[in-house]
């Protein structure tokens, strides 16, 4: 059993207190309006976290612009100042039960299969994803074939990140921004070598893959201002590809988690399948390991597979600062609390996600919400 007092001790992530090492991992839910504003029904959602005890909420994915970012239908956005206001409801629900909530700010790029502003794709390079469309997302068949960004894409792109970033905390009121690096939506498309074969600046080697996500890290910084935290979701994992590995093994890591640590990052949110075991072979570090290693400054939340208990322990004795949960979290939206009263935690339910991976009324009915 995991070592209750030790996740239970407040934590923080720059100048934002937390109440305690538990997070909710960000989890795609497309129960917004069609016009991307956020529901009622996400309030209810996210508020059963604050009231089940976690310390920090991190949204699902919001997509950042009117052109080629929306990745999913019913997915909420923070693209214009009304659906940043819908958002309002939300965070209250989650402040009210002393709990911090961070936005995820996220672009699909060839990965979107419901975007209503755009009839095409858009991606580093014109490079047919693998895999297929998420059916549990309204997807089916293929991706579509993405035109490759030009300058100027690439330009609203980091300007999307930047307005949205304002939005969240101007008018939202969020507490933090985490840039959605990971699970091969955009700005991991140009971290990709597979995915990104620009020969401009954009592209070349791993050091020159990862330039559009510390020009993303930099223009949110500077739209939010030094005391709100900034952070970024890394994977090696893609929703496409789930087994992928960095090709250069730790050499990728130090210059992947290093270049985060030199830009200044406030945390560094580490996603694996499963976040405890070694990231490139049989043996040696973890990926979650290999994170706190190159980049010392920053804070560093696990997630992957962590509902396990023991292991949460283990990685937060040795390399974590704060442990994310998933579908622990959508199993036991109650969580800490269950910890503290020493309750039996329920088992997962594929069922919450499908056929499709709305929020439905057997997830709102497990905690009391009033």
């Amino acid at each position: 059993m995991i070592h209750k007092e030790r996740i239970l001790t407040a934590s923080a992530i720059g100048e934002q207190p937390l109440r305690n090492k538990f997070a909710v991992a960000p989890m795609t839910r497309i129960t917004a309006s069609e016009e991307g504003y956020a529901s009622k029904r996400q309030a209810e959602y996210y508020e059963r976290f604050a009231k089940g005890g976690f310390g920090l909420v991190i949204t699902e994915g919001i997509y950042t612009d009117q052109k080629y970012s929306q990745g999913y239908q019913f997915q909420p956005g923070l693209a214009n100042v009304e659906q940043a206001h819908a958002w309002k409801a939300v965070v209250s629900c989650v402040h009210k039960n002393d709990s911090a909530i961070f936005a995820q700010l996220m672009h699909a790029g060839a990965l979107s299969q419901g975007n209503r502003f755009s009839e095409h794709t858009a991606g580093p390079s014109a490079v047919m994803p693998k895999g297929e469309q998420l059916g549990f997302y309204y997807g089916k068949g293929n991706y579509p074939l993405p035109k490759a960004m030009t300058d100027e894409d690439i330009a609203d792109v980091i300007e999307g990140f930047a307005k949205s970033a304002k939005r969240a905390i101007e008018i939202s009121g969020f507490d933090g921004v985490e840039i959605h690096g990971a699970n091969g939506y955009l700005l991991d498309q140009f971290l990709t070598d597979y995915t990104n074969l620009r020969t401009d600046r954009w592209g070349g080697d791993t050091k020159k893959r990862m330039q559009l996500s510390l020009e993303v890290i930099k223009e949110v910084s500077r739209a939010v201002g030094s005391f709100v935290p900034v952070g970024i979701r890394i994977s090696q994992g893609k929703v496409n590809d789930y087994f992928h590995k960095w090709g250069g093994g730790e050499q990728d890591a130090e210059i992947i988690f290093g270049g985060l640590n030199d830009a200044g990052i406030d945390f560094i949110h580490v996603t694996e399948f499963e976040a405890w075991k070694p990231a490139f072979k049989e043996t040696g570090p973890s990926l979650v390991a290999l994170a706190r290693k190159y980049a010392p400054k920053a804070k560093i939340i696990a997630n992957g597979s962590l509902h396990e208990l023991d292991k949460a322990h283990l990685i937060l004795e040795s390399d974590a600062d704060i442990i994310a949960f998933g579908r622990g979290a959508l199993a036991n939206p109650d969580l800490p609390n269950l910890i503290v009263e020493q309750k039996p935690l329920r088992e997962f339910d594929p069922a919450i996600l499908g056929p499709i991976a709305d929020i439905k009324d057997s997830e709102l009915a497990l905690i009391k919400t009033e």
